[in-house]
């Protein structure tokens, strides 16, 4: 799993558990994950999904696991999938126990919608620790216990820790610690207090999420300013970003988050100005082609792709290679030093020719040589 040597900001030691074979807390790099949209028992669909998403860089997948049929899929999707598994459980109790007997990395439980939970506590954590099977206590404002509703008159952030923090002593008075608490809301100040809250209260590995955070770009703006204030804090183990968007998606914005703050090593970042009204080129276009046109470098490249006289040049000698454009041509940057000035027309194919050459450089330096070279395109 990607990470960095070392993190740009202290993060809060909790307890470690290991999720199949990724640990989580306990300073093990942030993970990314996210959940399959098929039916579960479409085993060919699932392993397929779950295939992109590893290819996209998730870490960790989540199952649902509704019927009988999803819980009988789960031996061959667990045994199968190339990163663990984790099964979705709501309402049925029973099917903790299959998820747990097919090899899952985890379960996902929802106390405040199983019925008959209480009861068999002891069972279920007899069985995972039998297994080496961890957990996650997910506590949600829409599926919240309803005598926590009724206590603090809603899904209030003291409601969903509350429910939290009583539902771990459930498991910890059987002397089970391998679990991690999620305390998810669609309000991000409701969801930020919650989980710093939550912190306070116990050393517990933590999982981050916006519940119900919609479309894409609202999406991806409630779980990046939601995020960006937990992580920067210190809180946080392994995050899920909740899209109305395909799952590739999701670990997308996830891996790109992570990113930002100094949580995974970069890759290919593209600096672009937003362009204004002394840009003397199409920045919107060029931007959007050498981005395409570079989507498949997984280099820590720095590209800045500049329209303006005054910020380009300084951006595009900042870089790892950068393009200061103006008067229907670009000038060429390599680490601070300009090496071309091309046509207008020949900035997007330089940028990428260019952006190829330091890509297989700097794979020769790290001595793995695995670049792959994109081609350029007119």
């Amino acid at each position: 799993m990607p990470t960095v040597k070392e993190p740009p900001f202290p993060r809060k030691r909790t307890r470690r558990i290991m999720v199949g074979d990724v640990p989580v807390g306990g300073g093990a790099p942030v993970s990314v994950q996210s959940m399959t949209t098929t039916k579960t028992h479409d085993i060919g669909a699932t392993l397929q999904q779950i295939a992109e998403l590893t290819a996209a860089g998730c870490d960790i997948v989540r199952v649902a696991c509704p019927t009988d049929k999803d819980a009988e899929a789960l031996p061959v999707i667990a045994r199968q999938s190339t990163i663990p598994v984790i099964a979705d459980i709501h309402f049925q109790p029973r099917y903790v126990f299959q998820a747990i007997e097919a090899g899952c990395g985890a379960v996902r439980v929802n106390p405040g919608n199983i019925r008959r939970f209480d009861d068999q506590i002891e069972a279920i954590t007899k069985a995972a620790r039998d297994h080496g099977t961890s957990l996650r206590i997910g506590v949600n404002a829409g599926s919240l216990d309803r005598r926590m509703y009724q206590k603090f008159g809603g899904p209030t952030a003291e409601a969903l820790v509350e429910s939290a923090v009583w539902e771990a002593s459930l498991f910890e008075q059987y002397d089970f610690h391998d679990f991690k608490i999620s305390v998810k809301h669609h309000d991000v100040p409701t969801m930020i207090k919650a989980y710093e809250l939550l912190s306070e209260r116990g050393d517990w590995p933590l999982h981050l999420g916006v519940t119900e955070a919609g479309p894409a770009f609202q999406g991806t703006i409630k779980s990046a300013t939601a995020f960006g204030a937990l992580l920067r804090s210190g809180i946080g183990d392994t995050i899920r970003v909740s899209l109305s968007a395909p799952p590739v998606e999701e670990v997308k914005v996830g891996i790109q988050i992570l990113r930002s703050l100094g949580l995974r090593e970069r890759s290919l970042e593209i600096v672009s100005c937003p362009s204004c009204g002394r840009a003397q080129v199409d920045v919107y276009t060029l931007a959007e082609n050498v981005t395409e046109g570079l989507k498949d470098l997984t280099v820590p490249l720095r590209v800045a792709v500049m329209g303006c006289v005054v910020n380009g040049p300084g951006e595009a000698r900042e870089a790892d290679l950068g393009v200061a454009s103006g008067n229907g041509k670009g000038q060429i940057f390599i680490r601070g030093e300009v090496v071309d000035t091309v046509p207008e027309d020949q900035i997007v194919e330089t940028l990428i020719r260019r952006a190829n050459l330091l890509a297989e450089e700097m794979g020769l330096e790290a001595g793995d040589g695995q670049v792959e070279v994109v081609p350029a395109v007119g």
